[in-house]
């Protein structure tokens, strides 16, 4: 009997599509990958999680070289996964203090183990939570990062403006994503149209992107891509106060 090959997840979008690609799943089998991505569990939540912590290590920080990051800013990473961008944030912050925040208990246990000398100094803290619903006060942080995952928030328009609310005046919202409809894999994931809809998962354009954040009452918004290797990277401001 020939033994199965574990399968190594990331979170991404284009990595669904190549998987069922390769291996000719059913919508089925592909609707259980993807729950895999949206809320890890499990030792294969613990793979994929891992996974994603290498996968996603170059579109990060190419990511966050669109926003300044300064040494004491108070920062959120939303949907933390496994934690690798807490801790890229953290050795930029180093007199800072950044929060991740995630749904699932796997990417918890795997944040934490990732940035743990770093919660043992005080420097980073991870938390349950929802996007939906951060648990912060208002005016809190100097940035808010999403790797990744604003795909997958519930309401997506209502979940921008909830990170404006705990933004300080002048902070600013990362989104860097590896899929997005126009970029370089779109006709891929194209063909599994009905799997993201029917997934509730939000699948925009540059143009898109750039309207949401406006419409939202973010300032300054940019977009940035990079067509050849599938890359996004949107950037809002919250104004200042008057």
């Amino acid at each position: 009997m020939t033994a199965t090959r574990p399968i190594a997840f990331s979170q991404g979008l284009q990595e669904l599509a190549l998987l069922i690609d390769s291996r000719r799943k059913s919508m089925a089998d592909a609707s259980k990958v993807l729950s895999h991505f949206q809320k890890p569990a499990g030792w294969l939540g613990r793979l994929n999680l891992r996974n994603m912590n290498r996968r996603h290590s170059k579109l990060t920080d190419w990511g966050l070289r669109h926003a300044p990051i300064e040494t004491r800013d108070t920062i959120l990473d939303v949907g933390c996964g496994g934690g690798r961008t807490v801790q890229k944030l953290a050795a930029i912050a180093r007199e800072g203090r950044v929060y991740g925040i995630d749904h699932s208990d796997a990417s918890m246990a795997v944040a934490a183990k990732t940035n743990r000398l770093a919660i043992e100094t005080g420097r980073v803290e991870i938390r349950r939570g929802s996007v939906s619903h951060l648990p912060f006060a208002d005016q809190t942080f100097d940035l808010v990062t999403a790797v990744e995952t604003h795909y997958y928030w519930p309401e997506l328009s209502a979940d921008v403006r909830e990170v404006l609310r705990v933004l300080k005046g002048g902070g600013r919202l990362i989104m860097i994503a590896e899929a997005y409809r126009g970029g370089k894999f779109d006709k891929r994931l194209r063909r599994f149209a009905e799997l993201l809809n029917s997934a509730n998962l939000s699948y925009l354009t540059v143009d898109e992107h750039r309207a949401l954040l406006t419409e939202a009452n973010y300032s300054e918004v940019q977009v940035f891509e990079e067509y050849d290797k599938g890359w996004l990277c949107a950037v809002g401001r919250r104004p200042f106060e008057a």
